[in-house]
């Protein structure tokens, strides 16, 4: 049965009510690997259900991973009572009406057909290919997505997306490397663990770096993850209708460098394509920021009515409904130069920084993000990569890393943003690397390595 089906089935448990049913079903497997040794194999079969009812302008939610008869049953008695005890919302638009989703790409045959076993053989391959003790995954799953409801929606898809995430450490060196995609010819493991292990060889003898503000070029991982989290508010419409993030007031202006366009187009090829979202409404292209303008934010259902436009198609799951719609597909529009050794020569003087984590938001409405650095952080002297760093501790204001762009590499990357840890729902970004004039530097953390 697939997910459309399981979502009608679900929908046929409300009977008399007004509702939708959304299915996640999902076919992964995890090989983990620590210090070169598989471990924590993690293989997953689940089908979750989730059924929304509305009673005189109430919405009731409820999710089940029971789908037989009496399970379904049982979750329709929940999601009524829910809707019975919630209070009523002005903003709630109803649920969508019928609509004809895009033709997207995003399965592949090969990736859907990997087993356990084969999982096992390409970290293994990864294991391989590392002189240096590795950490990291390789992952893969199939994804079905199906919506039902009383309006007469019924949509469905299937998507494939592999991954795999490098990281080469021992005592005083560590580098990073990752490739997703999906289609199984997107990754090469043992690429991916090879490139790590010479990042690594590199680190050794780091050194510290005062703080202050220097120009740096940040690698694709790195310039992914500080736009994500400033995307995670800064381009949804809630915090715009609320006056709350950075978008509001800045509409329609030059905020940014020029050189820096951003869309979020789940339809890309390039990226994880995705035809609708949890509301059923077909994904649109979104241009946020044009030539330095930003443009627009990414809208769902209830904050378009309350903006008086349309969704764009970016409703979030339900567990993350209270952040409004988001940017789950941001694609950066790429520059002239070749690679990130080349951005090198453009700043003179600087940082490189391959990997940040530890991300926290301190200020929304400023687009301030502060983190760490790691896994290959280094001295730009003369254009040239030089000495490697320990890992910088870093508070930006996003915005004004974007104020003044020297470059930016040409082919955009495509970065997984997927935690793992709730029902499979595969998310990237395209990001070049970019080289910046400004990013603070605070303080210095740990040398390289484990």
């Amino acid at each position: 049965m697939n997910a459309l089906e399981l979502a009608e089935r679900a929908l046929r448990a409300a009977e008399g009510d007004e509702a939708l049913a959304l299915v996640q079903s999902e076919r992964s497997g995890m090989a983990r690997f620590a210090a070169s040794e598989v471990h924590q194999p993690t293989l997953i079969e689940n089908d979750v259900v989730e059924l929304q009812i509305v009673r005189d302008g109430r919405l009731g939610i409820a999710s089940a991973n029971r789908t037989d008869a009496d399970g379904l049953k049982a979750l329709a008695i929940r999601a009524g009572e829910a809707a019975d005890s919630a209070p009523a919302d002005p903003d709630f638009p109803g649920l969508a009406a019928p609509a004809e989703a895009p033709s997207v790409d995003g399965f592949d045959e090969e990736a859907a057909a990997l087993g356990a076993e084969d999982q096992a053989r390409l970290a293994a391959a990864a294991i391989s290919a590392s002189e240096l003790d590795l950490y990291g995954f390789f992952t893969s799953g199939l994804t079905g997505l199906g919506i039902a409801s009383t309006t007469g929606l019924a949509l469905s898809q299937e998507l494939t997306d592999v991954a795999v995430l490098a990281l080469a450490a021992v005592d005083g060196a560590s580098g990073y490397a990752e490739q997703t995609g999906w289609r199984l010819g997107d990754v090469d493991p043992a690429g991916a663990a090879a490139a790590a292990a010479e990042k690594a060889k590199l680190t050794r003898g780091a050194v510290e770096l005062e703080p202050g503000s220097y120009p740096a070029v940040l690698e694709p991982p790195a310039f992914a993850e500080l736009l994500a989290y400033f995307g995670f508010d800064a381009f949804g419409a809630l915090g715009l209708v609320e006056e709350r993030s950075y978008a509001f007031g800045k509409v329609g202006r030059q905020v940014f460098d020029e050189r820096f366009s951003l869309a979020d187009d789940a339809l890309d090829s390039r990226g994880l394509p995705k035809a609708f979202d949890f509301e059923g409404t077909a994904k649109q292209r979104v241009e946020l920021v044009r030539d330095g303008v930003l443009t627009d934010v990414v809208w769902d259902r209830g904050t378009a009515r309350r903006a008086g436009r349309e969704s764009t198609g970016h409703a979030p799951p339900s567990s993350l409904r209270s952040w409004g719609p988001l940017a789950f597909a941001l694609s950066v529009g790429g520059g002239e130069a070749d690679s990130a050794e080349h951005l090198a020569e453009t700043i003179g003087d600087g940082i490189y920084v391959t990997r940040l984590h530890y991300l926290s938001v301190v200020d929304p409405r400023e687009g301030i993000v502060t983190g760490m650095t790691r896994d290959g952080t280094f001295r730009i002297r003369g254009g040239r990569i030089a000495d490697p760093l320990v890992n910088l501790r870093f508070t930006v204001s996003v915005p004004q890393l974007l104020a003044e762009l020297p470059g930016l590499t040409r082919e955009p990357v495509l970065l997984n943003h997927n935690a793992y840890y709730d029902e499979r729902y595969p998310t990237g970004l395209l990001s070049p690397a970019v080289a910046t004039a400004r990013f603070d530097v605070t303080g210095v953390g740990s040398g390289p390595g484990v």
